[in-house]
């Protein structure tokens, strides 16, 4: 805030400008990761990008039973989707280590700006009556 109260609006566009290239750069190196997920001591191997793109299915021929088709296809349909699971849960996790500092900052509006909840008129924030397309408002959703 500038003397006087008054917000520096040029401050704050600074602030917003370099938070969204940080959360690009966070999301290309998202993209740019690579995870595994496996499920069966290793039998079953998922690979995943960092934003949870299926990449890759490896499934160790040891996992096949020639002599029990139906059941090694139940079996092995079990272990890929656990191996999935497994590459979600890592992916997820790179996501909340990669943009988890930079999303919570955004939280509680931006750096230095306090809590702007409570100000009127500001769409999408606490203390706006519903208006025209907007939640609650004619047009909007829940109208």
């Amino acid at each position: 805030m500038e003397p006087g109260g008054q917000l520096n609006f040029q401050h704050m566009l600074e602030q917003a400008q370099r938070v969204q290239e940080q959360l690009l750069n966070a999301q290309q190196e998202l993209a740019d990761a690579e995870v595994t997920g496996t499920a069966g001591g290793g039998l079953v191997t998922v690979r995943a990008s960092g934003q949870g793109e299926i990449v890759g299915v490896l499934i160790d021929p040891k996992a096949i039973d020639p002599a029990d088709p139906a059941d090694t296809a139940e079996t092995v349909a079990d272990l890929v989707l656990a191996a999935i699971r497994d590459a979600m849960r890592a992916a997820a996790e790179l996501q909340r280590e990669k943009m988890g500092p930079l999303t919570e900052g955004l939280g509680g509006g931006l750096p230095g700006l306090g809590d702007l909840g409570d100000l009127p008129g500001l769409p999408g924030l606490g203390g706006m009556p519903p208006g025209p397309g907007g939640p609650g408002g004619p047009g909007g959703p829940g109208s």
